[in-house]
């Protein structure tokens, strides 16, 4: 199965949104400094959290973050800055550290956007034949647009991450837009189609249906389309999210894009952990980073 990335954007209603910063407030930290921006999108105003060095010259290499899910709809962008109950810690302050500029926005339905319930917007967007993905999506890559944009970044070393649903956001706007140099994602990579053999499929919200998708692409394939950038994968073992089956049925379809750069392509597989982020991950995603963008 394969699928073009024009394709894949079509089946997910992906919109090039517009995007300028109408405000920013800075907070010196310690060692670090944090932006908090007013985003427009499209036609709406979105939170933005941003991290960066507190003395470090420009340009410096950027990460694109993509908040998780976990029922947490009032935490948004917030993640970056307080973590989850899944995280080792919050990352924000951890990749400025680092010599990073990391941005984080609310997705619709998240944080300041939290005003409607994921099943009435998903509903509604079902019905026009797209998906709340599909506008995630499309909100994230125009936080990439100004990401990359800022005068202290380099354009050319933007990496993505996320966890959970972070780590779809990451891995498909990774498939649709190169400008994404390398990519990071943790603990939601896997094979729909064997998830809903496995009734695995139910544990995920509705906000990630697309669809007619699965008749064109799945995990693998959607993956296939960032070879050969640099991709790193983390799973757990116990992870009900992401069945062994299910992650080993995506891999199987995924290898074959990096046969021709097989280095570029690291995965992580631990066996007794769950939905959750681990140190062996933290220190790979650093070590992969500073690989790849530093």
């Amino acid at each position: 199965m394969s699928i073009t990335a024009t394709r894949f954007g079509e089946l997910l209603g992906f919109e090039d949104r517009g995007v300028t910063r109408l405000d920013k407030t800075i907070e010196p930290m310690d060692d670090y400094v944090v932006e908090h921006l007013r985003l427009r999108i499209g036609d709406e105003e979105v939170r933005g959290i941003l991290t960066r060095p507190g003395a470090a010259s420009g340009p410096l290499p950027a990460i694109l973050y993509g908040h998780s899910h976990g029922g947490g709809y009032a935490i948004g962008a917030r993640e970056l800055l307080d973590g989850r109950e899944y995280l080792v810690g919050p990352l924000g302050p951890v990749f400025a550290r680092a010599g990073y500029v990391t941005l984080c926005i609310d997705m619709p339905i998240f944080g300041e956007r939290a005003t409607v319930s994921e099943s009435a917007a998903s509903k509604a967007l079902l019905w026009y034949g797209k998906s709340l993905f599909g506008q995630m999506l499309s909100d994230h890559a125009a936080a990439l647009t100004y990401l990359a944009g800022r005068d202290d970044v380099d354009a050319a070393r933007i990496g993505a991450f996320g966890l959970s649903m972070g780590c779809v956001l990451s891995y498909w706007l990774a498939a649709l837009d190169k400008r994404i140099a390398a990519v990071a994602h943790l603990c939601c990579f896997a094979d729909f189609r064997t998830m809903i053999e496995l009734g695995a499929h139910d544990g995920h919200g509705i906000y990630l249906t697309v669809p007619g998708l699965l008749k064109e692409a799945d995990g693998g394939s959607i993956a296939s389309l960032i070879a050969p950038r640099p991709q790193l994968i983390c799973v757990g073992e116990a992870d009900h999210l992401s069945p062994p089956e299910a992650v080993a049925r995506a891999l199987e379809e995924l290898r074959p894009a990096y046969a021709d750069a097989p280095h570029m392509l690291e995965f992580i597989s631990e066996p007794g952990v769950g939905h959750q982020e681990t140190p062996t991950m933290r220190a790979a995603v650093l070590a992969f980073f500073a690989r790849h963008l530093g």
